[in-house]
């Protein structure tokens, strides 16, 4: 009886191109109820670089001029400068509370259910990235709206099309950046310590706020730090696709380091060898 029902179990082998399907229609539909019932996340997610762009960025605007660098053709107000950054910072909170909701779902137990599913964890876990980055998606444009009516907008319509496959891959790294992160976090009253650790220094040493040649000028190391931030990439990725065009540096960082970070993350989670293990074993 038990070699007969351990033969009936399906395997990774034996789904169909379908059950994949499914499986990812079903991820990402339960994230984007859960985001549909906390509006409060929705809310917030709007809030913060609203506060940021009406507030922060007038009262700068004569303080922190902008020269004519890549990709501007002209001199552009100080609010036009840092909403890529804006933009990105959206995506880097979405990704953390994406990985905020991992963790409880560890604790509540619902991610062991997921796990042990027949399909491969490398697949499980791509689909709840992909889930959490879609969700993203919804908060940066609902953002861009707002921007503008704020007269804050691409030289083109086009810029908001062009802007989408940029937004998708920053949005895959800051999002396997939280996954990982989840990993390494063993109870939920610990994350928000581990957040703040990682979100201010990585969006204030970013070009987000202000060009790296200003950054240089005040410390060359710090300028330096910036550079090496994938953040700061990331911003720039979403920087020169708004205006329509490539930065290939940016690119082949927030692409190698969304394989990085993804590949650390599916280890991490596997049971046999990653820091699941050595929390049981603990």
């Amino acid at each position: 009886m038990s070699g007969s029902s351990a033969s009936s179990t399906p395997t990774a082998q034996d789904l169909g191109l379908a059950n994949y399907a499914i499986c990812l229609q079903g991820i990402v539909w339960r994230e984007a109820l859960r985001f549909w019932h906390q509006r409060e996340r929705f809310v917030s997610a709007l809030v913060r670089p609203l506060v940021w762009l009406f507030i922060f960025a007038a009262g700068f605007r004569s303080v922190l001029g902008v020269s004519i660098i890549p990709p501007y053709d002209t001199y552009v107000l100080y609010e036009v400068y840092i909403t890529p950054g804006l933009i990105a910072m959206i995506e880097l909170f979405s990704g953390m509370q994406s990985s905020l909701s991992m963790v409880y779902d560890r604790e509540m137990g619902n991610m062991r259910t997921l796990l042990v599913s027949p399909f491969p964890r490398w697949f499980l876990l791509t689909s709840k990235l992909a889930a959490g980055t879609a969700v993203s998606l919804a908060q940066v444009y609902a953002f861009l709206l707002v921007a503008y009516f704020w007269e804050i907008e691409p030289p083109s319509p086009w810029g908001y099309l062009t802007v989408l496959p940029a937004l998708i891959l920053a949005g895959l790294m800051l999002g396997a950046l939280g996954m990982l992160l989840s990993s390494l976090i063993k109870q939920l009253e610990n994350f928000a310590g581990v957040i703040n650790f990682v979100i201010f220094p990585m969006f204030f040493a970013s070009s987000a706020l202000y060009p790296l040649w200003r950054v240089k000028e005040g410390s060359p190391w710090l300028a330096y730090v910036c550079e090496l931030n994938p953040f700061t990439h990331a911003v720039e990725l979403i920087r020169f696709a708004l205006y329509e065009k490539v930065n290939f540096l940016a690119l082949a960082v927030v692409l190698g380091t969304t394989i990085v970070f993804l590949g650390a993350a599916i280890a991490a989670y596997d049971p046999s060898r990653g820091m699941l293990k050595r929390r049981e074993g603990a």
